[in-house]
């Protein structure tokens, strides 16, 4: 958590907790990645797989993700002796363990669509209506 100091500001040290769950997810499609995994067979898929899951990644960034994933010990990877080539990826217990807040930050997502939608909106120069604060919203 932030460090205070003596007059009162809050630091975020590079190896605080909050920077190195966001550095996790420097890779856009990472935590997108962790999901289709979590929710296929054995959470194992082949690359072909992966992809037709998640509509807009190019197989190049997909690779890419793939290997940083297996890098940080969230996937692991098995090539099996076949032709064509065969991959999968399986996610690891911490791949797992990873993807459990993830799906509670997408299951809100769900829930709170009407404030993602506003959100989105503002952004694009859409209404700028207000969103729900906290009180409002339950």
């Amino acid at each position: 958590m932030p460090t205070v100091t003596a007059d009162k500001q809050m630091v975020f040290e590079q190896d605080c907790a909050p920077r190195r769950v966001l550095e996790l997810f420097t890779v856009k499609w990472t935590s997108m990645v962790l999901h289709a995994l979590q929710h296929l067979p054995d959470r194992t898929a082949r690359t072909s797989v992966l992809q037709r899951s998640l509509p807009g990644i190019s197989k190049k960034m997909l690779v890419q993700t793939l290997r940083d994933m297996e890098q940080r010990g969230l996937v692991t990877r098995r090539v099996y002796d076949v032709v064509p080539p065969k991959v999968e990826y399986t996610l690891t217990r911490l791949g797992v363990r990873f993807a459990e807040p993830i799906e509670m930050l997408y299951l809100w997502g769900e829930q709170n669509k009407e404030a993602l939608d506003q959100l989105q909106a503002a952004a694009s120069g859409g209404s700028c209506a207000a969103v729900p604060t906290a009180d409002q919203t339950h």
